[in-house]
Protein backbone atom coordinates (compact mmCIF):
# COMPACT_ATOMS: atom_id res chain seq x y z
CA UNK A 1 0.00 0.00 0.00
CA UNK A 2 1.57 3.65 -0.62
CA UNK A 3 0.88 6.67 1.03
CA UNK A 4 -2.68 7.67 -0.75
CA UNK A 5 -3.97 4.18 -0.73
CA UNK A 6 -3.50 4.72 3.26
CA UNK A 7 -4.50 8.00 3.44
CA UNK A 8 -7.55 7.92 1.27
CA UNK A 9 -8.77 4.38 3.47
CA UNK A 10 -8.44 6.80 7.19
CA UNK A 11 -9.85 9.31 5.62
CA UNK A 12 -12.73 7.13 4.27
CA UNK A 13 -12.82 5.34 8.07
CA UNK A 14 -13.25 9.10 9.56
CA UNK A 15 -16.01 9.44 7.40
CA UNK A 16 -17.62 6.52 8.88
CA UNK A 17 -17.03 7.20 12.24
CA UNK A 18 -18.16 11.07 12.44
CA UNK A 19 -21.98 9.70 10.51
CA UNK A 20 -21.95 6.81 13.42
CA UNK A 21 -21.27 9.69 16.30
CA UNK A 22 -23.87 11.99 14.50
CA UNK A 23 -26.24 9.03 14.33
CA UNK A 24 -25.74 8.12 18.14
CA UNK A 25 -25.81 11.60 19.16
CA UNK A 26 -29.05 12.46 17.50
CA UNK A 27 -27.85 14.95 15.06
CA UNK A 28 -28.69 13.04 12.14
CA UNK A 29 -32.84 13.24 10.87
CA UNK A 30 -34.40 10.08 10.73
CA UNK A 31 -34.60 9.82 7.56
CA UNK A 32 -31.02 9.10 7.22
CA UNK A 33 -29.40 5.76 7.65
CA UNK A 34 -25.69 4.39 7.98
CA UNK A 35 -24.84 1.36 5.10
CA UNK A 36 -23.38 -1.43 6.28
CA UNK A 37 -20.08 -0.10 4.71
CA UNK A 38 -20.70 3.16 7.14
CA UNK A 39 -21.74 5.47 4.32
CA UNK A 40 -24.52 7.74 4.50
CA UNK A 41 -27.91 7.02 3.14
CA UNK A 42 -31.52 8.88 2.84
CA UNK A 43 -34.45 6.72 2.93
CA UNK A 44 -36.14 6.53 -0.29
CA UNK A 45 -40.09 7.30 -0.32
CA UNK A 46 -42.77 6.28 -2.59
CA UNK A 47 -44.63 8.23 -3.93
CA UNK A 48 -48.98 7.28 -3.71
CA UNK A 49 -48.70 6.76 -7.14
CA UNK A 50 -45.99 4.12 -6.84
CA UNK A 51 -47.38 2.27 -4.31
CA UNK A 52 -50.80 2.15 -6.09
CA UNK A 53 -48.53 0.46 -9.32
CA UNK A 54 -46.96 -2.02 -6.96
CA UNK A 55 -50.65 -2.78 -5.21
CA UNK A 56 -51.98 -2.88 -8.81
CA UNK A 57 -49.22 -5.61 -9.57
CA UNK A 58 -49.59 -8.18 -6.63
CA UNK A 59 -53.43 -8.44 -7.14
CA UNK A 60 -52.63 -9.08 -10.80
CA UNK A 61 -50.46 -11.68 -9.52
CA UNK A 62 -52.64 -13.34 -6.92
CA UNK A 63 -55.55 -13.41 -9.79
CA UNK A 64 -53.42 -15.21 -11.75
CA UNK A 65 -52.52 -17.45 -9.38
CA UNK A 66 -55.99 -18.14 -7.56
CA UNK A 67 -56.64 -18.74 -11.21
CA UNK A 68 -54.48 -21.54 -11.90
Amino acid sequence: MNIDQIITALEAERERIDAALKLLKGELPQSVTLTPTGKIRKKRNLTPEGRARIAAAVKRRWAAQKKK
